[in-house]
């Protein structure tokens, strides 16, 4: 008998605040009895909830079941920046660029923002929960805007529309004087994550999907002709298993020794008054990623997406047992603390209301794990610090796998090669958190 124990379940640290600022849900409603289905996805994020839907449009009348460990955008899936970017964003690069295929890349990319944008459409989901205004990578030094430069070069040669911004542009936009520089790109959809999720759960349980929370995945093993699907108080046999774990993949044994599981850290201020926005000064609504992908993520967002707030992201650590510990995320804050008041010294010591870790997953070479691990068993796992874009795509990959379709996405991501294998520990993880703090220096200005 083929069986999957899952290692570890999911660990949070901090409150996921693009889910908190939206208020509480519903009495959350696990699973507690047995039932079959032809589908059961493990994971409601960005990964899971695009391939239920992407089932539901394949499969209208097939049964299909998603259990979640947590509550919906509590996980993830509520814990990262929400910037959906097309364009190629290599994070292991010095200017986003990699050196893959970024036609084929971006046009996958926008197959997924596609699919997002019908999904809004189609479950009425508060359009400034995903919004199309694009986004600036941020230059607070020569070296940033050297990256800038290099990255415009890139985006000329493949006919993408972009625009440089000068350091008057930066401070009108952002009421900061900090950028030197900003490189514009039109295609990255600004997201209220946690909302979107939400919505996207909310549709599609109003299409017949069951969406199950806090009931994490303790095991699936394979009996006869069906997949049985554990979890603490019931289990779900099914034809078919999708796995939307991200790098949560390695504890079910898949890939083991193969997925570096990183961490993230932000901050996001409590409600700007008025006075404070007066003195800030700038848009209500941007979104900044830094020139070196290892600098400091800024956003402002406005009363329809949770309130008027700022939220700095920077910080990353290696922590192969997939769970922040507490003087990381002290760390991350006294680092953030500094940036915030780097850039905005007209808010200096402002009290920030929420503080939170966001796991990621990357593979040495870049690459998903989106392909059947087992018969009928279908991964949309490793989204390399893309989770919203790539996450969505591996979901919708996964789908149309578990079906049988094949589609430009299925042969990308069945092209790919294997993860590969990291060094022996103790000395990968020694190693690559030397590199992450050495980078980490290097883009302090970013």
């Amino acid at each position: 008998m083929t069986r999957y124990v899952a290692r570890h379940t999911p660990v949070q640290r901090g409150v996921a605040a693009w889910n908190a600022i939206l208020g509480p849900q519903k009495s959350s409603h696990p699973l507690d009895r047995n039932i079959t289905a032809d589908f059961c996805i493990v994971g409601a994020g960005f990964a899971g909830l695009s391939a239920a839907r992407r089932l539901r449009q394949l499969a209208p009348t097939a049964r299909i079941v998603v259990l979640d460990a947590g509550r919906i955008a509590d996980g993830a899936a509520g814990r990262n920046s929400g910037f959906m970017i097309d364009l190629p964003h290599d994070l292991a690069s010095e200017d986003y660029a990699g050196a893959g295929d970024d036609g084929l890349v971006t046009a996958l990319n926008r197959r997924a923002i596609s699919f997002g944008a019908d999904a809004v459409t189609e479950y009425g989901i508060q359009a400034d929960y995903f919004d199309c205004v694009g986004k600036v990578n941020g230059a607070a030094s020569a070296a940033g805007h050297g990256h800038n430069v290099s990255y415009a070069a890139h985006l000329k040669s493949l006919n993408e529309p972009h625009e440089m911004l000068d350091a008057r542009q930066m401070a009108e936009m952002t009421g900061s004087h900090h950028y030197v520089s900003g490189l514009f790109t039109p295609g990255t959809v600004m997201l209220q994550p946690a909302g979107y999720i939400r919505g996207l759960a909310r549709g599609l349980c109003e299409q017949g999907v069951e969406v199950y929370e806090n009931s994490a995945v303790s095991a699936f093993e394979k009996q006869g002709s069906d997949w049985i699907v554990h979890t603490a108080s019931g289990r779900v046999a099914a034809g078919r298993i999708i796995l939307g774990v991200n790098g949560h993949l390695e504890s079910f044994g898949v890939a083991k020794g193969r997925l570096m599981q990183l961490f993230l850290f932000a901050t996001m201020t409590k409600e700007l008054d008025s006075d404070a926005r007066a003195r800030l000064g700038g848009a209500d609504r941007w979104g900044i990623t830094p020139s070196d992908p290892m600098g400091t993520t800024m956003r402002r967002i406005d009363a329809g997406q949770g309130g008027h707030r700022l939220v700095t992201r920077t910080c990353a650590v290696l922590r192969p047992g997939m769970q922040a510990k507490a003087s990381d995320l002290v760390r991350a804050e006294k680092v953030m603390r500094r940036k915030f008041d780097q850039r905005f010294p007209q808010l200096e010591g402002m009290e920030m209301a929420y503080s939170w870790a966001g796991h990621l997953c990357l593979s040495l070479n870049g690459v998903a794990v989106a392909r059947e691990i087992d018969q009928g068993v279908f991964s949309a796992c490793v989204q390399n610090g893309l989770g919203t874009a790539r996450g969505t795509l591996t979901g919708i990959a996964a789908a149309e796998m578990a079906i049988g379709q094949t589609s430009e996405a299925t042969e990308f991501f069945a092209s790919e090669a294997e993860p590969k294998r990291l060094p022996p520990r103790p000395f990968s993880d020694l190693g690559a958190n030397a590199v992450l703090r050495w980078r980490e220096f290097r883009a302090r200005e970013e």
